[in-house]
């Protein structure tokens, strides 16, 4: 009997039967037809919103716990989680800790492929120990296969410690989602590149990790509408955005916004806070303790009126949202 790999029916391996001649293609077809598969990326992740707004609501639990997230994923899967971690604080203004990512390989793999440091579950399992994962953690899983052993014993160790396990791939077959919390797999089929989940399956994986993220700092108070305004104020660029912000929410100009975040020791929110009170900088940041962290809570004052305004919007029509 001919030997079958276990990796031969898995929908991220199989031909695509769109682009079996893509090697004879014109750089214009070949775009053309790399377009044309990305549609459907959209429309795969759209079928999974449901499981998408469960994950965000488990994260949100876990962060208002003081609980941790940590990705474990390798290769490209592995370094969508690391970008998500790593990105977090700076936009977000998390503690570092609160949001983390191991990888097969370590830290060089993001840049350097090790191969084979994705098929040991142990080393998984390790990776995830070394974290002390705890009851209040949520643990997300990311491999576009379903297969990856690395990604495997992460999860098993998360569950055994009473962590919360979310498994996110691109092959809603996988028998891993009978033994996590919740299984979130966009079914984009095959790549144009058989087997490169660098492509769809990335751009899918890449959609989902970012709704999970953002929707939960969302979630948190870490926007005031849609503004940024736990940002970390480390940079010009980011002094500015800052200084924006104030004068969009305050009406300041944009001297007497870099003043007034001066007094607030370039917190955002502590700054708005000041300015609607007439308060100092400790009883803002008490006012923040008391609404959760929340602009919106602590001032008592929707921004979506003025953010219309300032773009000459009209008002929302009545049950819109």
């Amino acid at each position: 009997m001919a030997h079958r790999s276990k990796y031969q029916q898995l929908p991220t391996e199989a031909i695509n039967p769109a682009t079996l001649g893509i090697d004879k293609a014109s750089s214009a077809d070949i775009i053309e037809l790399m377009l044309n598969d990305d549609r459907k990326v959209l429309a795969a992740v759209q079928r999974e919103k449901p499981r998408i707004a469960i994950g965000v609501d488990i994260i949100v639990e876990s962060l208002r716990k003081n609980g941790r997230v940590i990705f474990i994923g390798a290769g490209t899967s592995g370094r969508l989680g690391v970008v998500e971690s790593a990105e977090m604080p700076t936009t977000f203004g998390t503690n570092p800790d609160s949001i983390q990512a191991v990888m097969a390989g370590g830290k060089n793999a993001f840049l350097h492929t090790k191969e084979g440091a994705e098929d040991s579950f142990e080393d998984g399992a390790a990776a995830i120990t070394r974290l002390k994962p705890t009851k209040k953690d949520v643990v997300i899983g990311v491999s576009a296969s379903g297969m990856t052993p690395y990604v495997r014993g992460g999860l098993t160790r998360a569950r055994k410690a009473g962590s919360k396990t979310i498994f996110v791939t691109c092959d809603p077959r996988t028998e891993l989602q009978m033994f996590v919390d919740l299984t979130i797999a966009p079914a984009v089929g095959p790549e144009v590149i058989a087997g490169s989940t660098r492509l769809k399956a990335g751009t899918a994986t890449k959609l989902v990790l970012n709704m999970l993220t953002t929707a939960a700092m969302v979630r948190i108070g870490k926007t005031y509408g849609n503004l940024m305004v736990d940002l970390h104020t480390t940079s010009e660029k980011a002094r500015e955005r800052a200084r924006r912000i104030i004068s969009m929410v305050t009406g300041l100009d944009n001297e007497q916004a870099g003043v007034l975040l001066q007094k607030a020791k370039w917190n955002v929110k502590a700054a708005i806070v000041m300015q609607k009170t007439k308060g100092g900088y400790t009883q803002a940041a008490a006012r923040l303790r008391k609404a959760h962290d929340s602009v919106r809570e602590a001032i008592g004052e929707d921004i979506e009126p003025r953010l219309r305004d300032l773009l000459h919007l009209d008002p929302p029509e009545p049950n819109s949202q």
